[in-house]
C-alpha cells in the first residue's frame, strides 16, 4: 500500500494548520527519566528555531509508535526525532517518513535499516567499559575478583543495549574477572521489574559480587533488592544513566559507579541535526555524545556540567 493510502486509512484526512511549523519528538517510554530530559533538549532547539514542538509517548508499543508517525507526518510536521522502541521496530518509521518525504533524525537507541538524516548515539561500549573498569577496580580492593558478576540488561535487540552489555563484559574480562552469575533482561523497565530480577539472580547466585544495571530507574530497584537482602555490604553495583540523587547514592553505596549519559545535550544535538537538515544542509550521519563516568572520588567535580546535560537543570 502507498504511504498517502496508508495514512489516510490510519489517521483519515489530515490537518494542514501547522504544516511545516512543528517538530515531533517520538519517545519510547516517557515516565523514564532519561527521556523527557532528552525532550527537553530538543525543545529547547526546536523553539529557538522558531518550530512547534510535541513530544509523545510510544509507551514501549511498537504498533502505537508506527501510529503516531503516521499522526505525525499526516498532520503535516516538518520533521520527526524518534528514540525507536527497539532496533529491529525502527525501519518501518523511517519506511513510512520516507514515503511522505518528511526526514527523521534518531535519538539514541538505533535501528537495523532505513532512511535517517542523523543518528545521535551515546558512547555506550565505551561508558559501559569505564563503568566495568571502575566496578573492577572496586571489587579487586576488596578481593573479591575471584566471584560471579551478573547483569540486569535493557532490551538486547537495541543497539545500545548490545553496546552496553559488552562493553561492560569487556572490561570485566580485561580485568581478569570471567565468571558470569546470569542476565535478566528488562521488559518494562521499572524499578519494581529489576527488584523482581535481582531477587532471582540473588538466590540463584548466592556468591555474585557484583551487579550491573542499564539504566536508571531500574536502579533504584537492584538498591532496594540488596538492601532488603541486607547484602549492601556485600556486593557491588554499577549502573547507566543516573538520577539528581546520584550524589548520595554514590556516597551511601552499594553503588560505585554511574556511567552518566547526557540526555539534554544528546536531545540538542538531534535537533539541531533535524533543524540544519530542513535549511538544506548536511548533517553528520552519526553524532556521538561521550559518557560521563561518575564514582564518589569524581562526582562533585562532574555535577556542575551533569545538572544541564544529564539532569536538563538551569544553572541560570
Amino acid at each position: 500500500m502507498a504511504g498517502a493510502a496508508l495514512l489516510a486509512v490510519m489517521l483519515g484526512p489530515a490537518r494542514t494548520d501547522a504544516a511545516g511549523k512543528e517538530i515531533v519528538y517520538i519517545t519510547a517510554k516517557l515516565d523514564l527519566p532519561f527521556w523527557r530530559t532528552l525532550g527537553k533538549g530538543a525543545e529547547s532547539v526546536a523553539r529557538a528555531n522558531g518550530y512547534a514542538y510535541r513530544m509523545l509517548d510510544s509507551q514501549l508499543d511498537r504498533a502505537i509508535q508506527l501510529r503516531q508517525a503516521g499522526e505525525a507526518i499526516a498532520h503535516g510536521a516538518a520533521g520527526i526525532l524518534i528514540s525507536p522502541i527497539d532496533s529491529q521496530s525502527a525501519p518501518d518509521v523511517l519506511e513510512l517518513a520516507r514515503k511522505a518525504g518528511i526526514p527523521v533524525v534518531i535519538a539514541d537507541i538505533g535501528t537495523n535499516g532505513g532512511q535517517y538524516v542523523s543518528y545521535i548515539k551515546s558512547d555506550n561500549y565505551r561508558g559501559a567499559y569505564d563503568v566495568g573498569a571502575a566496578v573492577a577496580a572496586a571489587l579487586k580492593e576488596k578481593g573479591w575478583q575471584g566471584d560471579p558478576y551478573a547483569l540486569v540488561t535493557i532490551s538486547l535487540a537495541r543497539k545500545n543495549g548490545q553496546d552496553r552489555t559488552n562493553g561492560f563484559r569487556d572490561a570485566m574480562k580485561d580485568a581478569g574477572i570471567t565468571r558470569e552469575g546470569g542476565l535478566r533482561q528488562m521488559q518494562t523497565y521499572s524499578a519494581e521489574e529489576t527488584t523482581g530480577f535481582v531477587k532471582e539472580l540473588l538466590a540463584a547466585t548466592p556468591g555474585v559480587r557484583s551487579i550491573f544495571v542499564e539504566t536508571d530507574q531500574p536502579t533504584m530497584g537492584a538498591l532496594q533488592a540488596v538492601r532488603t537482602a541486607r547484602r549492601q555490604n556485600e556486593l557491588l553495583i554499577g549502573s547507566f544513566d543516573a538520577m539528581p540523587e546520584v550524589v548520595e547514592l554514590l556516597k551511601a553505596g552499594p553503588l560505585v559507579a554511574v556511567g552518566m549519559q547526557q540526555p539534554f545535550l544528546m536531545g540538542e544535538k538531534a535537533a539541531e541535526a533535524l533543524v540544519a537538515s530542513l535549511q538544506g544542509k548536511t548533517p553528520a550521519k552519526q553524532i556521538l555524545v561521550p559518557i560521563l563516568v561518575a564514582t564518589a572520588r569524581n562526582i562533585g567535580q562532574l555535577m556542575p556540567v551533569a545538572n544541564k546535560t544529564v539532569f536538563g537543570i538551569d544553572g541560570k
